[in-house]
């Protein structure tokens, strides 16, 4: 029998739980199309772009699109990056990311122009409904503005916006949206001063083909 005082108070009092209580923490496609193009990723896309030569950016770029990214031309990632989903990621001009990065891409990440994402920074655009007793996956996305700069060794939560030319310092946690140039520092981030808009991008930086 279920104690009276332990069941969850949502529940009927003449309610037993008869579910099991483990989580279901699923990040697999839902069909077996999704699932090919992720197994294809794991043994093959992510190894061998994992192997490129440091500065063959073109070469992962175009990696990248054939997993279904909407990658810029101009946009240089290193090897190093780890990317899940790259399906659902999008960079764009001139933006940079750096080595050992994480991009958990279960939601959507969108990353602008003239962006950095520098070394071992992880976005991470998934969680989990921690009100069900499944732990039922989410995903929001994550999007980062032009001209923003997450800096090393930080933490970008599910569902947060990295305002247009915004600074988050290194080792810093965002789990809430942040101000457009402004400054954001510590664990969770904080205000610490603002930043000096820059000039619009020039059109050459947008589409420089």
């Amino acid at each position: 029998m279920v104690n009276p005082d332990s069941r969850p108070k949502s529940l009927p009092a003449n309610k037993e739980i008869t579910r099991p209580r483990r989580a279901t923490a699923l990040v697999h496609g839902l069909n077996a199309k999704q699932r090919l193009t992720e197994t294809l990723w794991e043994l093959v896309g992510q190894p061998v772009f994992r192997i490129t030569f440091h500065n063959w950016y073109g070469l992962r770029n175009r990696i990248l699109r054939a997993f279904g990214a909407d990658i810029h031309p101009t946009a240089r990632i290193r090897p190093t990056a780890r990317i899940a989903h790259p399906w659902q990621l999008k960079v764009g001009a001139n933006t940079a990311i750096g080595d050992y990065a994480i991009l958990y891409c279960l939601g959507p990440i969108s990353i602008g122009r003239c962006c950095t994402v520098s070394q071992y920074s992880h976005l991470c655009a998934a969680s989990h409904d921690f009100t069900r007793a499944d732990m039922q996956l989410l995903t929001p996305g994550i999007t980062i503005a032009d001209d923003a700069w997450i800096a090393a060794d930080t933490f970008v939560g599910p569902g947060v916006n990295v305002g247009e030319g915004a600074i988050l310092g290194a080792r810093a946690s965002a789990f809430k949206d942040l101000e457009p140039w402004t400054i954001y520092g510590g664990d969770t981030a904080k205000k610490l001063g603002t930043r000096t808009k820059l000039p619009p991008i020039p059109d050459q930086a947008k589409h420089p083909e």
